[in-house]
């Protein structure tokens, strides 16, 4: 089996970026030069497109409840360019308020902050999920 045909098997379950793409064909003992070789043929056939994996990996991400500073440190890790990311994350787009608010509610009901550690593991909680200290703030100053 090829590297090409591999590749567009991994593909065809879900989108991959071209780091992820060649990693696991490394994993399974590809030659350098074959797996060079199937990710610039599948990104020409536009089988594979960082771009259109950021974008979908940005919403699913987005739609599990992650701000936009874990979104970008994750697609980072797995190979994206950083100006890719800065394309499609619109870091100051209402969206992301919108979900720091949702994980806000879904975590901590209407229950108003008890004391100054209560306000602390909130806001621990909302920089883990991915989220700026400026709107975090913002949210955790109304409650």
């Amino acid at each position: 089996m090829s590297a090409k045909s591999v590749a567009v098997r991994l593909l065809s379950r879900r989108e991959h970026s071209a780091f992820e793409i060649r990693d696991k064909l490394l994993k399974r003992d590809f030659d350098e030069q074959e797996i060079t070789q199937a990710i610039v043929e599948l990104q020409q056939g536009g089988w594979l497109s960082d771009e259109r994996y950021t974008e979908a990996y940005i919403r699913m991400r987005q739609l599990k409840g992650f701000g936009p500073v874990r979104i970008a440190m994750e697609l980072n890790q797995r190979g994206v360019e950083e100006s890719i990311v800065d394309d499609y994350l619109h870091v100051g787009d209402e969206s992301w308020q919108q979900t720091l608010e949702q994980q806000y509610r879904k975590k901590y009901k209407n229950k108003s902050i008890e004391d100054y550690n209560d306000k602390a593991k909130r806001i621990r909680f909302l920089q883990y999920r991915g989220f700026s200290l400026d709107v975090i703030y913002q949210v955790v100053k109304d409650k």
